[in-house]
């Protein structure tokens, strides 16, 4: 199965073995079935609030993979109720949500697992300084973080945890390559982005300087 940019970004992410990899609000599960594929060592759980596109992706892989049927689950549920698995090594990758949402599923599982190793790969479509800033206040570091363009669109692919020592920065610091055009765009899209909104005098959010600061 070919993956978008954004999915295959995602997926390469995925170097190390997990217990258990949890693709949240899987959609029609692109990214969870490539995983069976590169993680065979794994359980992949697919995790989403739709009930029709739950019952459509579990009739799919009882068609496509049902002889390894022990390696993956379907759960129809609310993210934020995720239930980790104890003692194992678990990665949750949250993508193609809104940041304010991504924050608010982030921030459940944060709560009822302050005590365990938590592990994201998080891809916002939106919001990316604001949920960088609450990762950061909830204590994750990076692992790594990669800018990608699809579709005429930019993407920041955020791996992350509440183990990690490599501090985490609200503008991105290891994901920039500046002599990249395309990281030049989405550069300069992003500080004109906040210049519009820092002119509403509502707006108590004043970042465009700090991306400026970049082009120094």
């Amino acid at each position: 199965m070919k993956l978008s940019s954004r999915l295959d970004t995602i997926r390469n992410k995925v170097t190390t073995h997990y217990d258990h990899i949890w693709d949240c609000c899987c959609d029609h599960g692109q990214l969870g079935m490539a995983l069976l594929a590169s993680q065979p060592k794994s359980v992949i759980h697919f995790v989403d609030v739709v009930d029709s596109l739950m019952v459509e992706l579990e009739t799919r892989l009882n068609k496509y993979a049902a002889d390894i049927q022990p390696q993956w689950q379907v759960h129809c549920m609310d993210v934020a109720q995720l239930p980790l698995v104890n003692d194992s090594k678990n990665l949750i990758i949250i993508a193609g949500v809104g940041g304010d949402l991504l924050i608010e599923l982030v921030r459940s599982i944060y709560q009822y697992n302050k005590d365990a190793d938590l592990e994201f790969i998080l891809c916002p479509v939106l919001h990316n300084y604001r949920v960088r800033r609450e990762l950061i206040e909830m204590g994750f570091g990076l692992i790594s973080e990669t800018l990608v363009k699809e579709n005429q669109r930019f993407y920041e692919v955020l791996h992350v945890s509440n183990r990690a020592t490599q501090p985490l920065h609200c503008i991105g610091s290891e994901m920039w390559n500046l002599s990249n055009t395309e990281h030049q765009e989405y550069l300069h899209k992003t500080i004109a982005h906040y210049k519009r909104m820092e002119a509403n005098p509502k707006c108590s959010e004043k970042v465009s300087h700090l991306y400026a600061h970049l082009l120094n």
